[in-house]
């Protein structure tokens, strides 16, 4: 007998063939484009409900037989891991569908400023003969002269110091939950606080989870302890990063430089001081600072990735009891 699987606020608006795909014949995809679709019926019968957001409790209470909901993305930082745990119900995430995208991404953010890919094309926009000057660029440093550092060194974090390890580069982690060992068998090094990695950091590339520790982890505070020329990227959550702090450190140059796909606001604020002087090409700031609109993730593959894998999670918990990528565990312990 089939699962039905339920995806209560459908976010692609193509056929959906990467999902009926996945479930395959034996079972049954039931697709709404918003929760008040969804029949009382089918929120009874669903084996599997689908959501990037979370369901409000007043749609969970409605559920009779489900028995795993899947997030498809990395972060669960606004799912109610509590509420589905009470009910019995674990939350798997798909952790893995961008790892190489987001590493990339971190990366190439790093190059461009320390190469001064996006300067030295905004000058030669200005004046393509008068500023055809190979010495112009105001980062530029020879990489593996330079110490790269990693705030969590879990897989997204890994792949991008394997990246920044391939430059030449010493790279150097913090990361106070990852087991003894992990840093010999990459071949990297360990510090034992932030403000250890701040200091020893040419470049810092973020690569935390968004929790009550990490928001606002890199503030005022942190800034003071930042390696003269600090290079600051953020390709994992947005709050992480205190944005009125980062614009005090980049104007006071504490921070050189920052490349931020991520921020506090989506879509971002464009009366925030940063962002409006960024904006605004204030002279201060305007070569410093590189923003993406969290596009880091993205390709094709990934998107097929983020679509299907959790689906495969569901079926195999469903017919097996294996379960993979669970992050409300310690609730399920506790209902």
């Amino acid at each position: 007998m089939g699962y039905k699987i339920l995806w209560p606020m459908m976010r692609w608006a193509d056929d959906r063939h990467i999902e009926l795909d996945a479930v395959g014949d034996k079972h049954e995809a039931i697709f709404a484009n918003r929760l008040t679709e969804v029949t009382d019926e089918q929120w009874a019968e669903a084996d599997v409900v689908v959501s990037a957001p979370d369901i409000p409790a007043e749609f969970r209470a409605k559920l009779k037989k489900c028995r795993i909901f899947i997030t498809p993305k990395v972060g669960f930082d606004n799912i109610d891991l509590a509420g589905w745990g009470a009910m019995g119900i674990p939350v798997s995430n798909v952790p893995d569908y961008g790892t190489m995208e987001v590493a990339d991404h971190a990366i190439a953010l790093m190059m461009s400023l320390m190469k001064g890919i996006t300067f030295h094309t905004r000058e030669l926009k200005k004046d393509i003969k008068g500023n055809w000057r190979p010495a112009l660029n105001p980062y530029g440093r020879r990489l593996s002269d330079c110490t790269f550092g990693v705030l969590g060194l879990g897989r997204i974090g890994t792949a991008t110091a394997l990246r920044a390890k391939a430059f030449g580069m010493n790279v150097v982690f913090f990361d106070p939950y990852l087991a003894n060992g992990v840093d010999l068998a990459v071949g990297v090094t360990r510090v034992h606080s932030l403000e250890d990695l701040m200091a020893t950091s040419d470049v810092l590339s973020v690569h935390v989870p968004l929790s009550d520790e990490t928001e606002k982890m890199l503030n005022a505070e942190a800034f003071k302890h930042a390696k003269p020329g600090l290079i600051l990227i953020n390709s994992a959550r947005g709050p992480i990063i205190d944005l009125d702090a980062l614009h005090d450190a980049l104007k006071n140059d504490q921070i050189q430089a920052a490349g931020l796909d991520v921020l506090p606001v989506e879509p971002a604020d464009p009366k925030h001081p940063l962002l409006s002087a960024w904006t605004a090409d204030e002279e201060w700031i305007a070569d410093r600072l590189l923003i993406t609109p969290h596009s880091a993730f993205y390709t094709p593959e990934s998107m097929r990735d983020m679509r299907d894998k959790g689906i495969h999670v569901a079926i195999e918990y469903l017919d097996g009891g294996r379960l993979q990528n669970c992050v409300n565990a310690e609730f399920l312990a506790n209902s």
